[in-house]
């Protein structure tokens, strides 16, 4: 065949390949985003902060951090009946529509057509009723659920029906209603994996002790939160934070999403670190007075300052590195901190207490380091000072963990058993600016221990 009718053969070729709808130099269609948008769905009462170690270990293996996305939903407590207004509170419709938005925010931001949801608790239930009635099984390629009760806090068709937290309500009942052709509690559409653990999750035991009820039935198993048609994790001794914000977690995530293992749960330092994050209060709409509804809206005109400090003693080292009041946004930076210093951070706000907070090294920058302003409770307004140890990550457990608050192992109020507090209370009262040391698993942060009597509380933050 000569030249000439070798190139009208090939566009002869090319005229019938057009025609019939395809090409031959077509490209191959692109391949699966190596690292798509994720979106963190927090718990009832909790915020965007409690994901900021696991932004660090997603970073920490490659994702960036404009697709990393933690959201933080205005009133996080549910209603006590999902279908009556109540203040401060918010219904899983709510929730729902809050989620939608923010994933739009961020498929329009990425250019993605679709974003992991990774939900802790009741953020599971947001992330499903989004999937399953808000739209969301076009936007959503992947779900993680940790420690969500997907079959309830409890189960009774006779008592607090309009709970979201009752298996035996409409909401549950619903959302767990079978589908397909093997019944699955899952919408289709969307890869799921649930991850909970044996039986040390304080929202999956078969007692009501947890819930107030110690004895009776709760009708729900260690299992509650497992779910048919969902790749279901199981981790031996985690609590019901950690089902998320664990490292174990993490790894479990990590390798639903990209196939593989992460190359390391530990998070790796970098530098420069520049933070910054959210001063919000108690309150509703951060009204001094008016109750002590948990809310993450921002506390604008809160005075923000930044120490760095002795980690052996929490005295402060100098004059403050950082000082903002701050806006309307309730943004307290961007602080450009040192990777091994500890910090005091302490908020200034009417209507609330001094409130120290003291916090380990950070290793890497972030933006969801919100601080809360608090105030002292009646009860504690005998001692000399009150200090805090918080665990917003987890709860405490005993004997799993080893924990101590000024050399008491394990500080009062920390039962054994189930591991279902996240805060341990010292109220000193032998006197007041001295040192206050606590550890956690080979966590150690040493704070000052500020006169309650001058308004101030403290408190002890763990990264863990």
């Amino acid at each position: 065949m000569s030249m000439l009718s070798r190139r009208r053969a090939l566009l002869a070729l090319c005229a019938a390949a057009l025609m019939s709808g395809c090409s031959l130099f077509r490209t191959a269609p692109p391949a699966p985003d190596a690292h798509p948008p994720l979106v963190f769905v927090h718990g009832n009462g909790d915020t965007a902060a409690l994901w900021h170690t696991t932004v660090w270990r997603f970073e920490s293996n490659g994702w960036p951090r404009e697709r990393l996305h933690a959201i933080d939903l205005p009133y996080p407590l549910a209603r006590d009946d999902d279908g009556k207004p109540q203040d401060g509170r918010s219904s899983t419709a709510e929730h729902m529509q809050f989620l939608s938005a923010e994933v739009d925010k961020v498929l329009k931001a990425t250019g993605a057509r679709r974003v992991v949801l990774v939900g802790n608790s009741r953020g599971g239930y947001a992330i499903r009723n989004y999937v399953a009635n808000g739209g969301g099984a076009s936007k959503v390629s992947h779900a993680v659920l940790g420690g969500t009760p997907n079959h309830g806090v409890w189960a009774d068709p006779k008592s607090r029906t309009g709970s979201e937290f009752n298996g035996a309500g409409p909401f549950l009942v619903a959302l767990n209603a079978p589908k397909g052709p093997n019944g699955d509690e899952v919408t289709p559409g969307v890869r799921w994996m649930t991850i909970r653990s044996d039986n040390n999750d304080k929202f999956a035991q078969p007692d009501g002790a947890w819930i107030g009820a110690k004895g009776v039935p709760t009708n729900v198993s260690f299992a509650g939160p497992a779910l048919k048609g969902a790749e279901d994790v199981v981790i031996a001794g985690i609590d019901h934070r950690e089902t998320s914000f664990g490292p174990q977690a993490f790894a479990a995530t990590y390798r639903f999403i990209t196939g593989k293992p992460p190359a390391t749960t530990a998070i790796t330092p970098q530098t420069p670190v520049v933070l910054n994050g959210k001063v919000s209060g108690l309150g509703i709409n951060n009204t001094p007075g008016s109750g002590n509804f948990a809310n993450n809206l921002p506390l604008a005109g809160a005075t923000v300052e930044v120490y760095a400090t002795n980690p052996a003693t929490g005295e402060r080292q100098g004059a403050a590195v950082h000082r903002k009041t701050v806006g309307a946004d309730g943004l307290w930076g961007p602080f450009t901190a040192h990777g091994q210093a500890a910090y005091e951070f302490v908020i200034a706000a009417p209507g609330f207490a001094t409130t120290h907070i003291y916090r380990s090294p950070f290793p890497r920058s972030s933006d969801l380091v919100h601080l809360r302003a608090e105030r002292i409770a009646d009860a504690d307004r005998d001692a000399k000072s009150v200090v805090t140890l918080t665990r917003p990550r987890g709860y405490f457990g005993i004997p799993r963990d080893d924990i101590s608050l000024d050399g008491r192992n394990p500080p009062g109020g920390v039962p054994a058993g189930v591991a279902g507090v996240s805060t341990a209370k010292l109220k000193v009262l032998d006197a007041p600016e001295r040192s206050v040391e606590a550890s956690f698993n080979g966590e150690r942060i040493v704070g000052r221990a500020w006169p309650a009597a001058q308004n101030h509380v403290v408190f002890l933050e763990l990264h863990q």
